[in-house]
């Protein structure tokens, strides 16, 4: 009798047990769980005059898709092809090539080159896990291509795209931009206005040297940096969403505001 109820207790410890075990995800979910994808909302624009096969094979054979967040623009990669309608707005989820980039970090700080091999694999396999492995080569070679070209417009991998929906309670629109003259203020007078944002900024891995750079902006009524009117790189991954000044008028009504902002990047150590 006792040593029935014995080998009963085992039994029931043993079931335990594996319920126990069962009820952890396998590895690969909670890895793949813990990996929080970013999301960007803005409007596409289709660029069709951007043809070698980098190009091409960022958007499996589709035109050029860029997303404007602000005055940031993202470069969409997509693994299969993908319809969109231009100048709608979409939300993207998925992975921010150069942030992870720059989080994985180099210990050469950008001297032997960027971005790393061993970098844009780790971003493919973020966002793309589960591929075979000449289709992931494949996929991190035309990533690296891009970088390498372009290392301050945002490569950005997508993993899911969906129209954005209609803004509730929106402001009614604001006057057309035509409206609103535009006018050319000297750097210096424009830099007394300035209410918010650092004109010093650490220098990028794939610019390690840093420097001074000039860049032509367009600031709106609101006092915001609404467009950049450069081609210089360093210009473009300066945040210029931070950047504020006082509501630029001119005789008493709104303007649009012209001028060149300073920006010096502290050389990596």
């Amino acid at each position: 009798m006792n040593r029935n109820a014995g080998i009963f207790c085992l039994l029931v410890l043993t079931l335990v047990g594996l319920g126990g075990c069962s009820s952890q995800p396998p590895a690969g979910e909670s890895k793949k769980a813990a990996i929080t994808m970013d999301k960007i909302q803005g409007k596409i624009q289709e660029v069709q005059t951007e043809t070698t096969p980098t190009d091409v094979a960022l958007n499996a054979g589709g035109p050029s898709l860029y997303l404007w967040e602000g005055v940031r623009r993202y470069r969409l990669f997509f693994k299969a092809p993908i319809e969109v309608v231009p100048g709608k707005e979409y939300i993207a989820e998925g992975v921010d090539a150069q942030r992870v980039i720059d989080e994985i970090g180099d210990p050469a700080q950008g001297k032997n080159g960027y971005p790393l091999q061993s970098s844009c694999e780790r971003v493919v396999n973020m966002a793309w896990s589960g591929l075979a492995f000449d289709v992931t080569d494949g996929q991190v070679t035309v990533l690296r291509a891009r970088v390498k070209r372009y290392p301050a417009r945002p490569v950005f991998l997508v993993t899911r795209l969906t129209p954005a929906p209609p803004k509730e309670g929106a402001e009614p629109k604001k006057a057309a931009a035509k409206d609103i003259p535009d006018v050319s203020v000297a750097a210096d007078k424009q830099r007394a206005l300035l209410i918010e944002g650092a004109a010093v900024q650490p220098a990028p891995l794939w610019e390690p040297t840093g420097g001074p750079v000039r860049c032509k902006v367009i600031i709106d009524d609101e006092g915001r940096i609404s467009e950049l009117e450069t081609g210089v790189q360093l210009c473009e991954v300066v945040p210029w969403a931070k950047f504020r000044y006082q509501p630029p008028v001119e005789g008493g009504h709104p303007v649009n505001v012209k001028t060149e902002v300073e920006v010096r990047f502290e050389p990596r150590k």
